[in-house]
């Protein structure tokens, strides 16, 4: 996607750009809104709003005699955007959506603490969303930001390739899971070479994952810094003995997010771990060979946390800031309201945006066109995301890599390599 804003045409100038002037002379009174909120988000963010007769925030705007103007970045653009301007004396942006990894103590004291806000106007059924997603976005105890869409991670299978090499049920275990994918490393009666497992090697979710299905993690919620080492050495072990079996590809070292979706297109892998949200591409007939049958469950803990813990599988989630230099407050947090309701939440999650509210999930319009709704909704619960928000979490994160990297392909003993991510990692975590 290109760096460069994009705009909302607003409901006047779409008016003066399809009608006459004398027309348009005559309408825009009626229009013509008294105010303008500006808000700073990504395009998919104004798209799952809807527009036209599909427009989900119409009464809001007549409501308030408000229009709304996006103006629009890909990601890392977005972001840097919206740190410039809240660090400005004053900003024209009333609202800006926030990335859950980008909040250090530093950025989130150009935000507002919306505590307060709530306190004296509460969003409807505030308890229903996410609790995970409301952590994320909570920083030095305060809430700077409202989530409101979310991509979490599920464990997605060839059904039939499962079938093929004997196997009648997905894995309810990390163990079940590491031994299936032994059996589906095989070539399969189409000729295809198939690999049991296909992850990428440059995003920390899937060690994270390894790490959390035994009871570990990389980097708490509370920023600690592999608080339980047995846990990762487990994860991270667990991981090897999948590449030296052949479960995991050869090209470990060099796999992308996208491979992991055309491997599992192609029939090439059995297994793969992607946002639920990715369902949809994977069984779309014009692009895979098995439409229908590409499923998805939850992402296994190991028989040691069962029972005792829930397996925490990884979110990353958008949330909505108000600057703490923005001009009018009380028509962000309007707007922040209106988003988070019930009503408008399901209405974008049927225009493709991953619902924050667990009881989204149930309504029956949803699950019509979503046949991961359900388990989607489960794993949602008690998912968060890879690591917290700090200074120095991006170097931290390509230190963890690298790492983890070389214990996965035989290079360095899983010990040395949990040892040396301590080590490496420790003088960028916070004081």
């Amino acid at each position: 996607m290109s760096n460069k804003p994009e705009t909302k045409l607003t409901r006047r100038a779409f008016v003066a750009g399809s009608a006459g002037v004398a027309a348009t002379l005559a309408i825009s009174p009626t229009l013509a809104a008294g105010k303008t909120l500006n808000v700073l988000s990504h395009k998919v963010h104004q798209t799952v709003l809807g527009s036209g007769e599909g427009d989900l925030m119409a009464g809001w705007r007549k409501a308030n005699d408000a229009e709304i103007a996006f103006t629009t970045f890909d990601s890392n653009p977005l972001q840097d955007r919206l740190f410039r301007e809240a660090s400005l004396k004053e900003t024209e942006y009333g609202v800006g959506y926030l990335i859950d990894n980008r909040p250090t103590s530093q950025i989130a004291a150009l935000f507002e603490p919306l505590g307060p806000y709530q306190d004296k106007d509460a969003i409807e059924d505030f308890g229903d969303i996410a609790p995970g997603l409301v952590q994320g976005m909570t920083v030095d105890g305060k809430l700077i930001g409202i989530p409101v869409r979310h991509a979490t991670q599920g464990l997605f299978y060839n059904e039939a390739l499962l079938e093929e090499a004997g196997i009648s049920a997905p894995p309810a275990t990390l163990e079940e899971l590491i031994e299936q994918a032994k059996k589906t490393t095989f070539t399969s009666k189409a000729g295809t070479p198939v690999t049991g497992m296909v992850l990428a090697s440059d995003l920390a979710v899937f060690p994270v994952m390894f790490a959390r299905a035994y009871g570990g993690d990389f980097i708490s919620p509370d920023l600690k810094l592999v608080a339980n080492r047995e846990a990762l050495e487990q994860g991270l072990a667990a991981l090897r003995g999948m590449f030296e079996a052949g479960s995991l590809p050869r090209s470990y070292a060099t796999t992308k997010n996208d491979d992991q979706v055309t491997w599992l297109q192609q029939g090439r892998a059995a297994f793969t771990v992607l946002p639920f949200a990715r369902g949809a591409q994977l069984n779309n007939a014009e692009q895979s060979k098995f439409p229908g049958k590409i499923k998805a469950v939850p992402f296994p803990g190991s028989k040691a946390i069962q029972g005792k813990m829930p397996m925490a599988s990884v979110v990353e989630a958008w949330a909505m800031s108000i600057p703490k230099n923005a001009k009018d407050k009380a028509l962000a947090w309007s707007f922040i309201k209106e988003v988070s309701s019930k009503r408008v939440t399901l209405g974008m999650a049927l225009n493709g945006n991953g619902p924050v509210r667990v009881s989204t999930y149930a309504d029956e319009k949803l699950k019509a066109g979503n046949a991961l709704a359900a388990v989607e909704a489960k794993v949602l619960a008690t998912a968060r995301g890879a690591f917290p928000p700090f200074p120095e979490a991006a170097r931290a994160q390509a230190t963890f890599l690298e790492e983890v990297q070389l214990a996965v392909l035989g290079r360095k003993p899983v010990k040395d390599a949990v040892s040396a991510i301590i080590e490496r990692v420790k003088p960028m975590m916070p004081a």
